[in-house]
């Protein structure tokens, strides 16, 4: 568990690589299988990812601190959380679609399904059960984001490869890009107990 004495590199890199959200944690591995055709649609996504966490967690935190816990109304933390959520991937979408319709093609259900990507949602709850302040909790989840990013591209990355690779039929699709996320996430879990995190 991240303690408030840590640095802020400790918070930024243990949210990025120690614990990274895809291959550490396994939270939002749905479009990190749908999206992952591809390095231009990956990096499209993550940059989309990475906006609307940041975005929430600035809005949800001060939501959480100031008017939930004030209130008594923490059991709505989830919806006001998603609703959070909710209103920052609309303005990333119409944004996308405005200014670049052919990644917004690319990236098809899953871009509105960023609302109800865990990886969005769990970057906004981990910093209340953290009880990390505003600023760390920013920084945490600008790690988190960046940590999406650099599994969802190197993965799309290696997929790429791997499709113009020898690969038995019976292994082909599906299943070679698993062997791949498994071998991904070893050598991800090789960062753990680094710097004592």
């Amino acid at each position: 568990m991240i303690s408030n004495d840590l640095n802020i590199f400790l918070v930024l890199f243990s949210a990025m690589i120690v614990n990274n959200i895809l291959l550490i944690r396994f939270i939002g591995i749905c479009s990190f299988f749908g999206i992952s055709n591809s390095i231009k649609t990956s990096i499209g996504m993550s940059m989309a990812v990475i906006f609307v966490m940041i975005m929430a967690t600035a809005v949800s935190w001060p939501v959480y601190h100031f008017i939930l816990v004030r209130f008594d109304l923490v059991y709505l933390r989830t919806a006001a959380f998603i609703l959070t959520i909710a209103t920052f991937v609309q303005l990333v979408e119409m944004f996308i679609r405005r200014m670049f319709p052919p990644m917004y093609r690319a990236m098809g259900i899953y871009l509105p399904l960023i609302v109800v990507n865990c990886a969005v949602l769990a970057a906004a709850f981990l910093c209340i059960d953290y009880k990390l302040d505003f600023a760390r909790s920013i920084v945490y989840t600008i790690g988190v984001g960046f940590g999406y990013c650099v599994a969802i591209v190197m993965f799309a990355a290696i997929r790429e490869v791997v499709d113009h690779a020898p690969v038995p039929t019976l292994f082909k699709g599906h299943p070679i890009a698993f062997i791949t996320a498994s071998l991904m996430s070893l050598a991800f879990m090789g960062f753990k107990g680094l710097f004592g995190l």
